[in-house]
């Protein structure tokens, strides 16, 4: 099927068990509120981006493989011109994970921390675009056996990524941070996630990473793509989440070690976030 600009060509539940999507991009786009349960596979045939995960921000340009974990917050934003390529591919662990028959540890392997960056030869990405490419032919075509083939050619990328070198630091420190503002919201950032069950108002970060609140504000949307307070609700809730399915505190509890001063609030928050009320969540996710 042929792409059209501006026209995504899309196949699956980016939320379900696989989903891939093909896109040219020519006007600026971006999306909030971004975590699923999914791992991610994201390649940029052409252009340049900035992914904000979790707490650093990585200088994207074509040819680049980037496996985010699930789970994970993460977001892209324009790095110069907007018009781009990208091929977006997630996968459940009851495709090809650790809930599947054939699940083998090493195809996870890519995922070992919140996110990967791999800058490929020029050989690899040739190689992995044809890859995709089939990807995305038996998608559209959905042919007899296509889920099969799908999951043979997921396999067959994830093996590939497992066995390529892993970054050395110093080329993981080159790829983040692309400017002194980035690596300063990075450090807010990372301050969120290691104190959200307190309290977080923008004048006291203001104050504590010696910016204006104006400019910390606009600064953290311009980096991340998110508002100061969407992070921070992001960061609390993705815990929650983790606290209703892994324990059986009280919502009450649960709301107070996330950094919510009532469960009213709590409550609102999570269902405006998640599409359900606390407790239908943890239902849904029994121990």
């Amino acid at each position: 099927m042929k792409l059209t600009v501006d026209e995504p060509l899309s196949y699956g539940d980016e939320e379900g068990d696989f989903y891939i999507q093909h896109v040219h991009r020519t006007k600026p786009f971006g999306r909030n509120n971004h975590f699923h349960p999914t791992y991610e596979i994201y390649y940029l045939v052409s252009g340049q981006r900035v992914h904000f995960i979790e707490d650093r921000s990585y200088s994207i340009t074509s040819g680049d493989l980037v496996l985010v974990n699930k789970q994970v917050v993460h977001n892209s934003s324009e790095h110069g011109p907007p018009e781009h390529e990208r091929i977006v591919i997630n996968f459940s662990d009851a495709f090809l994970g650790t809930e599947h028959p054939l699940y083998d540890p090493l195809l996870l392997q890519p995922f070992g921390h919140n996110a990967l960056l791999l800058h490929l030869t020029p050989q690899e990405q040739v190689f992995v675009r044809q890859l995709l490419g089939k990807m995305i032919t038996e998608s559209s075509e959905q042919r007899p056996g296509f889920e099969s083939y799908l999951r043979l050619l997921l396999t067959e990328l994830l093996l590939f990524a497992a066995r390529l070198p892993a970054p050395a630091d110093s080329d993981a420190a080159k790829a983040e941070q692309p400017t002194a503002l980035h690596q300063k919201i990075s450090e807010v950032a990372l301050h969120i996630n290691e104190h959200y069950d307190t309290k977080l108002a923008l004048a006291d970060l203001a104050k504590q990473f010696y910016m204006s609140p104006y400019y910390l504000s606009r600064s953290f949307k311009t980096v991340t793509g998110f508002t100061l307070i969407e992070y921070v609700h992001l960061t609390r809730i993705r815990e929650a989440q983790r606290l209703l399915k892994e324990t059986d505190l009280k919502v009450i509890v649960v709301a107070e070690r996330t950094g919510f001063e009532n469960t009213g609030h709590f409550d609102r928050i999570f269902k405006k976030m998640t599409g359900l009320t606390p407790l239908a969540y943890r239902k849904m996710n029994p121990l």
